[in-house]
């Protein structure tokens, strides 16, 4: 039976609403800010809900904190909070990339962009720095096995400057192998919750109505494959968009791809949110939505359907031995992610110092809100760029 929620689906919903408007950092701070108000604070999710969300979002294609949101939603409501809390995490940032998509096509670009980024991207390479210590000693802990599995997948982020679902994969076999071979547990019950983990599960694209039928076509379908083939956290996107908007269709030049990820880091929320403003600068309103839900729905549709197996089965030992492992694998490639953004964020000395005393001030502070954070380093960024370049 399915334990009665410590809280209202509202406030569900106005807790997401609330972090899809104020929450900077990208994958990586989101979940850790997910973990500290749900888990820690406000006591609404297990660590081992969190957990087994931490692992499905990671398993499945799509954006890590968008399906992790998702997630948490469904633990106690079912399809209806999952449904909710994905809406109410996306829609803030969505419709704020929107305006600043208006802003760009009107007013012909941003040119103050890469000055207030020069301070805001250092800010945040401190943030998701802190956030995935925080993620590091809570979970992996002094077990050897998971420092093994973590090191790895860490380093081989940070070589490849990209994440492997094999490695997520190998690392929760690897300890479910070592804590629980297969003769003590596998039976005709686990088959469908190892068949739900396929990456083929299901796709999906989106149908598009409005004004050029066969361009908004295009964006549907070149944005759901985004949605259901690009593993791990929203910047894993970025490598693929760049491909396919800038040399294969040629929607847009590379200084409106460069503004367009900066303008995702700049604001709130999920990161793949970029995709709004991308399909925006393409076709206007119609473009951003039709992005938007094809990057999305896929990933929505890749949470909701493995999660009752999950929810099933996912007290089994041979499954919480799974679990740890590609929660260490995870956590892993979300560290390396910080390390491949710090050398490309981290420039200079007036950049270091600012991710430095960021991190620091979040240690020490602990009440300290992220977006006065990222605004101080914006400002702080438009006074140094022009000295220091």
């Amino acid at each position: 039976m399915m334990q009665r929620a410590p809280y209202s689906l509202a406030e569900l919903s106005l807790y997401f609403l609330k972090l899809g408007s104020i929450g900077f950092g990208g994958p990586v701070a989101l979940v850790g800010y997910m973990y500290r108000d749900l888990v820690e604070n406000r006591h609404w999710i297990t660590e081992e809900d969190y957990k087994e969300g931490l692992t499905l979002a990671q398993l499945m294609p799509g954006p890590l904190a968008a399906q992790l949101a998702m997630y948490l939603g469904y633990v106690h409501y079912r399809i209806v909070g999952a449904t909710v809390a994905g809406i109410a995490f996306i829609v803030p940032s969505f419709l704020m990339v929107v305006a600043i998509g208006w802003a760009y096509v009107r007013y012909g670009g941003l040119p103050w962009m890469q000055a207030a980024f020069y301070g805001v991207g250092a800010a945040v390479i401190g943030i998701i720095a802190l956030s995935a210590y925080k993620l590091t000693s809570k979970n992996i802990g002094k077990d050897k096995l998971l420092w093994a599995i973590y090191l790895l997948t860490a380093a081989f982020t940070v070589w490849s400057e990209s994440e492997s679902i094999w490695l997520f994969l190998g690392g929760g076999v690897l300890v479910w192998l070592v804590r629980a071979p297969p003769k003590r547990w596998l039976g005709k019950g686990a088959a469908p919750a190892l068949a739900a983990l396929g990456p083929n599960a299901i796709s999906s694209g989106a149908v598009a109505t409005g004004l050029d039928w066969s361009l908004l076509a295009q964006i549907g379908a070149f944005f759901a494959k985004a949605g259901a083939f690009v593993f791990g956290s929203g910047l894993a996107i970025v490598p693929f968009l760049y491909g396919g908007v800038v040399h294969d269709y040629q929607w847009l030049n590379e200084r409106q791809f460069v503004d367009a990820v900066a303008v995702a880091m700049m604001t709130p929320g999920p990161v793949v949110i970029t995709v709004g403003f991308i399909g925006y600068l393409i076709a206007g309103l119609p473009g951003a939505v039709v992005a938007a839900l094809g990057t999305f729905v896929p990933c929505y549709l890749f949470t909701i359907l493995p999660a009752p197996y999950f929810k099933k089965y996912g007290k089994r030992p041979a499954l919480v031995a799974f679990v740890d492992g590609v929660t260490a694998s995870a956590i892993g490639a979300i560290t390396g992610a910080v390390i491949v953004l710090a050398e490309r964020s981290i420039s200079d000395w007036m950049t270091a110092a600012i991710a430095i005393v960021a991190a620091g001030l979040l240690w020490k502070v602990k009440k300290l809100p992220e977006p006065a954070l990222v605004a101080v380093a914006a400002i702080i960024g438009l006074l140094a760029f022009p000295a220091t370049h």
